[in-house]
């Protein structure tokens, strides 16, 4: 029998199996599916075999890190939810999610990563509190800049900065998409029907953090709580698929003793590595490179530096070598 998939994805909070967007889609998706996955909800993504979140680790294609390629290799494994689809069905699923790519995924990374208030008080709040140390001192800030790099790659501005003209005009095409969303849901259960498909996993990915996570700027969240089909779509999937996952309210990072793994999707584990012997070089291996990044920042920030000084002995030597010259100098002169 061949060994179960791996997926490795960030850890749930405030009532979601997943505190990620695209973590959240990948989970729908094999959930939606029945992929057989074996699930590792961890806090530090330099622990997956890809060093980021979501990573699928295969036994044919490798490792593997962005969502579509993780959805395309399930395809692939005949995991499709898809099947039942019309060929105009097929071809709106490929409209949304290119809707949802264009329009909303923008806003939702503005406001999760880029918002200042939200960053500042929730994302990276979060992240510090949850990634292991010493990785969240700096960790978080690193994601921050990736993210906003990544803003710009999908905007196709190389020299966007944030600002009220930037939030305004993302913020625009994201309520325009989600009353465009609401209006294609209707009464229905899900989007083409009573069975879930690959666009109910990307709308839901995309949607549920916003519903669940309480932001201080919360534009998009108090427009997507007056689409009342949306916000259930959401809590039904949280209800069927992902009954008890997630802790609602704030996070709190378990302590070793009583840490365990638990069960969310077909398989899964908390995060727990017992059986992976390179757990403890790995986490050595972390420990001393944030050590060094952290040394390296003190000494070109100048927090730390370095003087070279003598010893107290060295230093007596040459007292004693110079007041010999002066006496022999004198003498001399004599």
């Amino acid at each position: 029998m061949a060994a179960p998939l791996e997926l490795y994805c960030w850890k749930g909070d405030w009532g979601l199996p997943s505190v990620d967007a695209e973590c959240l889609t990948v989970l729908a998706y094999a959930k939606f599916a029945g992929a057989p996955l074996k699930v590792h909800k961890i806090t530090n993504p330099w622990r997956s075999p890809t060093g980021s979140l979501p990573a699928l680790k295969t036994q044919d294609d490798g490792n593997l890190s962005q969502p579509h390629k993780i959805i395309i290799h399930l395809r692939k494994q005949k995991y499709n939810p898809d099947y039942d689809l019309s060929a105009k069905e097929g071809a709106d699923t490929l409209a949304f999610i290119s809707l949802l790519e264009e329009r909303l995924l923008p806003a939702l990374i503005y406001a999760v990563w880029v918002d200042s208030k939200n960053y500042v008080e929730v994302t990276r709040r979060w992240h510090a509190e949850n990634i292991p140390f010493p990785l969240n001192f700096f960790l978080p800030n690193r994601m921050h800049g990736r993210q906003l790099d990544r803003l710009r790659l999908v905007r196709g501005d190389s020299g966007l900065e944030p600002g009220d003209e930037i939030e305004k005009e993302l913020y625009r095409d994201a309520l325009e998409c989600m009353t465009l969303l609401s209006q294609r849901l209707g009464s229905q259960k899900f989007f083409f029907g009573d069975s879930p498909s690959s666009l109910d996993a990307y709308v839901f990915g995309h949607l549920a953090l916003l519903l669940k996570v309480k932001l201080p700027n919360s534009k998009l969240q108090q427009h997507l709580k007056s689409l009342d089909n949306l916000c259930h779509f959401c809590t039904n999937i949280l209800q069927l698929y992902f009954p008890n996952e997630g802790a609602d309210g704030p996070s709190r990072r378990p302590s070793p003793s009583s840490s365990s793994p638990s069960q969310a999707g077909p398989s899964s584990d908390g995060g727990d590595f017992e059986h992976d012997p390179h757990k403890r070089r790995n986490q050595f291996l972390s420990v001393l490179v944030a050590l060094g990044a952290m040394l390296s920042y003190a000494l070109m920030t100048g927090i730390v530096s370095v003087h070279r000084a003598q010893p107290q002995g060295a230093l007596q030597d040459v007292d004693q070598h110079r007041l010999s010259r002066h006496e022999g100098e004198g003498d001399e002169e004599d």
